[in-house]
């Protein structure tokens, strides 16, 4: 088996911030397994906040052994960036090889398109009003917060965009106490959902406390592990394969979740329709779909996603799977 990582940078559309900084690129991992004749792709984005790197997590891949299973992986490599990449691809390798679809391999249903979200980048209140009135016709728009005075920013985009859902994400922006301030305001204004308030460490907070917004479980929910560890603090979970370590995982988690009275929201990091596309096969009957990767880009992979007012299409066997 011959496993090939490279390098790619795709340009964002416009500058992309959130609490902890922003970007005009995705630089994305790009790992490609060929085995009897057949190559499967997937790719990874390897995240700061998990402490990940591209120079680390190329290490990563090109330290694995000559040959082993998918399910072999899942004991080498541990959950993130790397062996997502790696399982992403061996899926896709095995969908070519057996000359059917991931879907069918996997024993679930044909997968339709799922409404996505569009996400709001961090800005001034200005800003961000402008942005959710260009997208007001989206259904589903997440606003990226995360400061002690986000209440503008929240109002503005609600002016912008009357009639969309929205969701919030604070990226661990928020303590204890500004969440439970910010929750009356966030019932009047109709948020449907709030990422990850408090910081994945500090969130023992979150135990006991009133949730009239659902609150959804982003950096402290990573793979099946997690799970015990978010009893009564969280209602959903966002499941991103970049952080369960491929799709594999991701799959297991969602039932896992689920089955533990959870629902499901699959989002992604910044990345290309490459990243996505094993994503849209977990976000089929989600509570919430956030693959909007593709959509904040300038440019993407050929033969990219399909985007509609139907939402993110799955993928055709010329992307992935």
């Amino acid at each position: 088996m011959d496993i090939r990582v490279s390098r790619d940078v795709f340009k964002l559309a416009q500058v992309f911030r959130i609490a902890r900084g922003a970007r005009t690129e995705a630089q994305v991992l790009t790992v490609k397994v060929t085995k009897d004749g057949a190559t499967g792709w997937g790719e990874c984005v390897p995240y700061a906040r998990y402490d990940e790197t591209l120079e680390t997590v190329t290490a990563e891949i090109e330290g694995l052994p000559e040959d082993f299973t998918r399910a072999e992986l899942q004991e080498l490599l541990p959950a993130g960036a790397a062996r997502n990449a790696v399982d992403c691809a061996l899926w896709d390798l095995e969908a070519k090889l057996a000359g059917k679809p991931v879907w069918e391999l996997a024993g679930l249903p044909k997968p339709g398109p799922e409404i996505t979200a569009y996400t709001l980048s961090l800005d001034t209140p200005e800003a961000m009003e402008a942005q959710a009135r260009e997208n007001a016709f989206r259904p589903l728009l997440k606003i990226k917060l995360g400061t002690p005075d986000d209440m503008p920013r929240l109002e503005a985009v609600r002016r912008g965009a009357p009639d969309a859902t929205i969701i919030v994400d604070a990226n661990e922006g928020w303590s204890a106490d500004v969440y439970a301030d910010l929750a009356p305001h966030l019932v009047r204004l109709g948020v449907a959902l709030v990422e990850q308030p408090i910081p994945a460490g500090e969130d023992d907070a979150l135990l006991g406390m009133e949730r009239p917004v659902p609150v959804c479980a982003d950096e402290s929910c990573h793979d099946r592990a997690s799970l015990p560890a978010l009893k009564g603090k969280y209602d959903v979970v966002n499941i991103k394969l970049d952080k369960t370590g491929g799709l594999t995982e991701a799959f297991k988690l969602r039932e896992a979740a689920l089955a533990e009275g959870y629902d499901v929201m699959v989002g992604c990091m910044v990345g290309s329709s490459l990243a996505m596309a094993p994503a849209v096969l977990v976000a089929q009957g989600a509570r919430v779909t956030d693959l909007d990767g593709p959509l904040l880009l300038a440019e993407d992979r050929d033969h990219a996603l399909r985007f509609d007012d139907s939402g993110v299409h799955p993928s055709t066997t010329a992307l992935w799977g």
